[in-house]
This record gives structure tokens, C-alpha cells and sequence, in this order.
């Protein structure tokens, strides 16, 4: 016999609906439909089920496709990662295809394509060196990048453009096409570069000149924000791959866009990342929209395979 003071609760009259009344946010006919042999990324995309990122992921294709023929401000903004993981070819044939009006990169992302542009390879086994410090010592790097931000900076120049700038006479002829900092400068493509200082290795070298950084990456920060006003009514951000940097300079940037009076609603916001952070989803997917309108996407996976389909989808569905 329990020693317990109630017994279990009796369900005879408990109330309940019939499952045709109650429906369901789930539908069978928005299940997946089986992939056919031959049909491409446009038939994978219709493929997928029109539910939860499935549909995410069209509405950013959709809104990006959007954005390019009402000609309204397409910006990616991206960290490192995204460089190391080989897809500046990719970008930068979005940007020829009108996909890109603007990049807005931190400063590992600047680094990486720096040093591909320079040598062919970038992205330093960290743990291999840090034990007696050379982590972050490549003089290449370190000098090319400091003297590069110095001159431009007395020319009234932004960090990106800058850079961009640097490579003209610094890049291999060999990978000259792998850069996107190089490739975007010749096509008159504005990329913007917001770094905090000490968080990015051309930092600790001799030649850095701690004024001519901050007064290139805030130059770039005021450029973002212009570029920020022409999201209005249909334009599209994306940050892939930046988990706090970006985020945070881009919700700085829609605030002093609005204090200055422009309009800045019913754009589009997504977030590429194969974590979803807090930044992230608050300062992109969330809080641009509040009382505004628009939307903000999640779209998860690994930039090397996220991007590209993002990238072929466009492609098949540009008309």
C-alpha cells in the first residue's frame, strides 16, 4: 500500500478533440520529395521539404535574387573561416554576378586572404609555435599589412581598400585570382574591414601604428553604415562565420543609420554558421527586425558546403 498522500489523477473526464479539428502544424504535403537523377541544385532546392530550414534557405535565395534586381544593397559580412575554407573563388563570382554590392570582413578574414594573395597558403599551426611565441610572426604578413593600412590611411583610405590596394604590386601573379580583397579593389567593390585591437596577429609586429589602425577600420566602419542605409526595403546581410565582431558592428551600424534619419526596414538578415551563437541570432536574425518588419534566417552547416549550395542555387534559379 503507498505511502503516499494522493493518488494518481483520474483521465475518464478528461476533454479531448478529434485529430481532424485539432490539424497540425506539420503537413504531409510539405514533406521532402525524393531527389531525381539529372535534375540539378534547382531540383535539390525543390526537393527539400518546406519545412523549418528547408524553407529558410529558399527565402534567402529568394530575397538575395530579390534584392539584386531591385538593386538594393547586398552585404556579406564574414570571418576568417570562411577565407580558409577556399571560397573566395565562390564570393567573388557571386560579386561578379551582382550578388555582392559590399564585403564587410574582421580582421582574421583580412589576414588569411592577405596571405594567399602573397604566398599561395595561410592558417599557421598554432599549437606548433605558440610555446615559444613565433605564433603570429610571419614578417610578410605583419609588414606588408601595417605599411599597407599606414598609406592608406594618410591617403583618407579605409582598411579594405587599402589592402586591396597593397596587392596590386604585392600579389603572385599565380594567386592574384584567389583574392578577394585584390579582386574585389579591381572591381570597384567596397570591402570593409572592423578589427579590435589585439585580436589579430599584424597587431604585435614593429611596423604596426596603432592610430593609423583605428582610423582605417572606423573610416571603414562609417563606409559600412552607408552602404547599411541601402538595405531598406528589400536589401539582404548575411553574416557567415563571425561570431561576435560583425554581429556587433553591424547592429552599431543599423542604429547610427537610423539616428541619422535614413529609412532601414523590410530587409532581409541571415545568419550562415555551422554554430548558431547568441550574437548571431540576437544582433542579425532578431533584433534589426523589432517594429521594423523584414526577416532573419538561421541556416546551419559548414561554410565549404553551405555557401557553395547557397551559391548554386542562385545560379540556377538567376534568370
Amino acid at each position: 500500500m503507498t505511502k503516499y498522500s494522493k493518488s494518481p489523477i483520474d483521465f475518464t473526464h478528461l476533454n479531448t478533440v478529434s485529430l481532424q479539428e485539432r490539424g497540425g502544424k506539420v503537413r504531409a504535403a510539405d514533406f521532402a520529395r525524393v531527389y531525381q537523377k539529372g535534375s540539378g541544385i534547382g531540383g535539390w532546392l525543390d526537393s527539400l521539404p518546406h519545412i523549418l530550414a528547408g524553407d529558410s534557405l529558399r527565402s534567402v535565395v529568394d530575397a538575395l535574387l530579390a534584392a539584386r534586381d531591385r538593386r538594393r544593397a547586398i552585404i556579406w559580412g564574414m570571418g576568417g573561416h570562411v577565407i580558409k575554407c577556399g571560397l573566395a573563388p565562390v564570393l567573388l563570382d557571386l560579386m561578379r554576378r551582382g550578388f555582392a554590392t559590399a564585403f564587410a570582413l574582421n580582421g582574421s578574414a583580412t589576414i588569411h586572404d592577405y596571405e594567399i594573395a602573397l604566398a599561395g597558403h595561410t592558417s599557421e599551426d598554432v599549437e606548433a609555435v605558440l610555446p615559444d611565441g613565433r605564433f603570429g610572426s610571419a614578417e610578410e604578413t605583419g609588414r606588408e599589412m601595417n605599411l599597407a593600412i599606414a598609406a592608406g590611411d594618410r591617403d583618407g583610405l579605409g582598411m579594405g581598400e587599402a589592402l586591396g590596394r597593397s596587392l596590386e604590386l604585392l600579389a603572385a601573379a599565380e594567386h592574384a585570382s584567389a583574392s578577394l580583397l585584390l579582386q574585389a579593389y579591381r572591381h570597384a567593390t567596397p570591402v570593409t574591414v572592423h578589427v579590435a585591437i589585439g585580436t589579430d596577429t599584424p597587431h604585435t609586429h614593429p611596423a604596426a601604428d596603432g592610430a593609423a589602425i583605428g582610423s582605417a577600420s572606423h573610416r571603414d566602419f562609417r563606409l559600412l553604415c552607408a552602404y547599411a542605409a541601402d538595405l531598406n526595403e528589400g536589401g539582404v546581410y548575411l553574416n557567415v562565420g563571425s561570431a561576435v565582431v560583425l554581429p556587433e558592428v553591424f547592429l552599431k551600424a543599423v542604429s547610427a543609420v537610423r539616428n541619422l534619419g535614413h529609412p532601414l526596414a523590410n530587409f532581409t538578415t541571415a545568419n550562415f554558421d555551422f554554430l548558431q551563437h547568441y550574437r548571431p541570432r540576437v544582433n542579425v536574425v532578431e533584433r534589426p527586425h523589432a517594429l521594423s518588419g523584414g526577416a532573419g534566417y538561421a541556416i546551419t552547416g559548414h561554410h565549404e558546403l553551405m555557401i557553395p549550395l547557397l551559391a548554386a542555387a542562385l545560379i540556377e534559379k538567376d534568370t
